[in-house]
């Protein structure tokens, strides 16, 4: 099943950035489809104020989910470490999160959801890991806890 397959037609109104600077912080990305029809979220990720972050978020209408296993991600990365993050429902406060770490190549990323755990503003949470049965909210966030540039060009998001 796809959740998002990025072309230069893809109608992005409904991902957003959201950066540090909702805790005072300076980080700035970015988000929008380039020339060759991929999602471009690139920016600066600044430790300036306590900041240290930078997020996409994908919002949708919840959906069941419970026939798949997992996240299935084809993107292209700088090099740097990332994570992705799902909510099930989007008024929890914690999201359930992966880390992955990109190779400066196209690559594709498995993300099995027995494998997300529950995390909130960098802490691990005790509450079983996700259990897939739905979903309303998936995020990319980079904070290495360290001053960086970022590129992270995605082409699709599928489940299998």
């Amino acid at each position: 099943m796809t959740v998002f397959d990025f072309t230069t037609e893809s109608n992005i109104s409904n991902w957003r950035i959201l950066d540090d600077v909702v805790m005072g912080g300076r980080s700035d990305g970015s988000f929008k489809i380039n020339e060759e029809g991929h999602g471009e979220f690139s920016g600066d990720v600044s430790l300036r104020n306590n900041g240290g972050f930078s997020s996409l978020r994908y919002y949708f209408e919840s959906f069941n989910s419970k026939n798949y296993s997992k996240f299935v991600i084809r993107l292209k990365g700088d090099g740097k470490a990332y994570q992705f993050r799902v909510k099930d429902n989007q008024y929890n406060r914690y999201s359930f999160i992966s880390e992955f770490k990109t190779t400066k190549e196209w690559q594709t990323v498995e993300i099995p959801f027995s494998k997300m755990y529950a995390s909130f503003r960098g802490y691990k949470l005790d509450v079983p890991n996700y259990n897939g049965n739905q979903m309303e909210e998936i995020a990319f966030l980079i904070g290495n806890k360290k001053e960086e540039s970022f590129k992270l060009l995605i082409d699709s998001i599928t489940l299998e």
